[in-house]
Parts: structure tokens; C-alpha cells; sequence
């Protein structure tokens, strides 16, 4: 029997064949990592032409049509995730691949976007690497997020849970969402905003929805430009949700005091990308889900959805 090829993608961490029994494959699967993304979809397609099972890490990779269709041995894609909006799902149902998800079992984003308004609003991180180069001691007064306002873009499950640990921490809650009902707004103990008044009113805004086409760009110029001067915009939701042009004129100009930005428009960010020569903004390289916790769900639903393919079952979270 002719032996498969199975190739993890985006391992940057290195961890991916520790964290999973891939062992459990090895009599008639052959397993890879590449722990560096790709350059351009040439590249892409010359190191992923002879693999017939590729395990993709959510949306680090794209899989758009074009390449779909240079890679003629595959037949399962496997992604993090029980969505991924960098799959042309038509193209891979065309060629005949089988494309299952993984589930998680909490989601780590809740406590990072914490985390991000604390390092905005307290500047924890900054202060420790002043410490560690021996620079002179406090230079910077925080802010207290007690008693101040975060507004929510997005109400669900994540969205939802941001909401609970803010009130842990003090703070009100208001939400908006293009969908969000006042009553549902109630039933999650928060209060219901326009989209107008929580930009105008939020000392901090937190972005929890998914990316669409309807999506794309809702956090416009006008938005931001309701923001008050002390106000923070934290995103760890996808990039191009927020008119970037409109965020690099608002933080250039001081017109907000500042922005979180997990997320980017081209992953990894690049050296020179003018995000990174900005002082008024924490940038952090899309961590929402990583987590030992979450990656050994994911690889391990992974291997799990290899043998159950390889036995000829229908495979778990089939997706296409």
C-alpha cells in the first residue's frame, strides 16, 4: 500500500508533533511540519504539491481556488476551527477534498482582549521591559477601568463572555451588533446601544464579530471619528473589520488615545508595516487561541479525524 503524506502547516511554535498522538498514523501515514508560513502562493504550491492530507492552522494559510487547484494529490484539509473564510469551500468540494474542522473546547480570546485593555490602560508589558533594561523606576500613570464604559461590538458567545469578566473588573457594559436586540442585551445583563452612541459614549471598544461582507469595514472613519480622545479601540477579531487607513489617521493624528490590535490584514505583519512605528498602539501576533490547552485540542481532533478517513468512515465535523 502506497504510503500517505500529511503535512501541518504554520507550526510556528514548533510544538505540533509533541502535542497530538500522530504516532497513532505512522504505519501508513507519513507526517511533516513546517513551522514557517509561506512567501506566496507559488511557494505554496511547490511545497504542498506531493501531500495528500494537509492539517491547516484556522486562517494562517490561505486556500483560495488558485491553489486548490496546483495541489493534485490532496484529498483531506483539516482546519482549526469549524470555520475558515480562507477556504474557497467550493473549489476543494469541486476537486473531490474532504474538508473537516476541529472544535474547541473553551475559546482563550475572552482573557487575551483583557489582557490588552490592561496593557493599554495600565501598561504592564511596557513597564516590565523598562524594568529589564534598567530604566529609571515608574515612568507612567495608568488608568483605571473601574467604573469606565466598554462598549461591545458583538454579543455572542465571545463577545458575551468579555462582557462578564469586564463587569468583573467594574465596569459597565454596553453592546451593539447589527443583529443585537435589546432583549437579548438584557437576558446578558448589559445595556443596549446604538451604534452611534456606544462609539460616542465607550472609554473602550472591543470588536467580537465574525468576518463577512457585511462585516468587512464596519468600524468606518465616521466611527472612529465619535471616539472620544481618551478612548481605546481593542480588536482581536479579524482586521479588515476596521478600516485600517481610518485607524493609522486616528492614532497618527492622537485623535484616540490609543489601539489593541491582535489581528492584522496580512499575517505575520511585516517589518515595515507603519503599525509598528506607532507608540499609541499594542500589537501582539494574533494569540487569541494559542494556547498549549487549545492546540492539543486541535492537533488531537486532527489525528482523530486522519483515522477515522483512513478506516473509510465518514470523518468527524465534516465541513464539505
Amino acid at each position: 500500500m502506497t504510503r500517505l503524506r500529511c503535512v501541518i502547516l504554520d507550526d510556528y511554535y514548533d510544538t505540533a508533533l509533541s502535542l497530538a498522538d500522530w504516532p497513532r498514523l505512522a504505519d501508513k501515514v507519513d507526517v511533516t511540519a513546517f513551522t514557517h508560513p509561506f512567501d506566496s502562493e507559488d511557494t505554496a504550491a511547490s511545497a504542498l504539491a506531493e501531500f495528500d492530507v494537509i492539517c491547516a492552522m484556522r486562517e494562517r494559510t490561505p486556500f483560495p481556488r488558485t491553489l486548490i487547484d496546483r495541489l493534485p494529490k490532496l484529498k483531506l484539509l483539516i482546519t482549526s476551527g469549524m470555520r475558515n473564510a480562507a477556504i474557497d469551500m467550493e473549489a476543494a468540494k469541486a476537486r473531490g477534498v474532504v474538508i473537516c474542522g476541529t472544535q474547541y473546547g473553551r475559546d482563550p480570546t475572552a482573557p487575551l482582549t483583557m489582557g490588552l485593555i490592561l496593557e493599554l490602560t495600565r501598561r504592564i508589558g511596557q513597564e516590565n521591559a523598562r524594568m529589564h533594561a534598567g530604566q529609571p523606576w515608574q515612568s507612567l500613570g495608568g488608568v483605571e477601568i473601574e467604573g469606565k464604559t466598554l462598549g461591545v461590538i458583538g454579543l455572542g458567545k465571545l463577545g458575551g463572555k468579555v462582557a462578564g469578566l469586564a463587569q468583573a473588573f467594574g465596569m459597565k457594559v454596553i453592546a451593539w451588533s447589527p443583529n443585537l436586540t435589546p432583549e437579548r442585551c438584557q437576558d446578558a445583563g448589559v445595556g443596549y446601544a446604538s451604534k452611534e452612541e456606544l462609539f460616542a459614549t465607550a472609554d473602550i471598544i472591543t470588536i467580537h464579530v465574525v468576518l463577512s461582507e457585511r462585516s468587512r469595514g464596519l468600524v468606518g472613519d465616521a466611527d472612529i471619528g465619535r471616539m472620544k480622545p481618551s478612548a481605546y479601540l481593542v480588536n482581536t477579531s479579524r482586521a479588515p473589520i476596521i478600516d485600517e487607513p481610518a485607524l493609522l489617521r486616528a492614532l497618527r493624528e492622537k485623535r484616540i488615545a490609543g489601539a489593541a490590535l491582535d489581528v492584522f490584514t496580512v499575517e505575520p505583519l511585516p517589518v515595515t508595516h507603519p503599525l509598528r512605528r506607532l507608540d499609541n498602539v499594542v500589537l501582539t501576533p494574533h494569540l487569541g487561541y494559542v494556547t498549549e490547552e487549545s492546540f492539543r485540542a486541535h492537533y488531537g481532533q486532527m489525528v482523530e479525524c486522519i483515522a477515522t478517513w483512513l478506516g473509510g468512515a465518514e470523518p468527524p465535523r465534516r465541513l464539505a
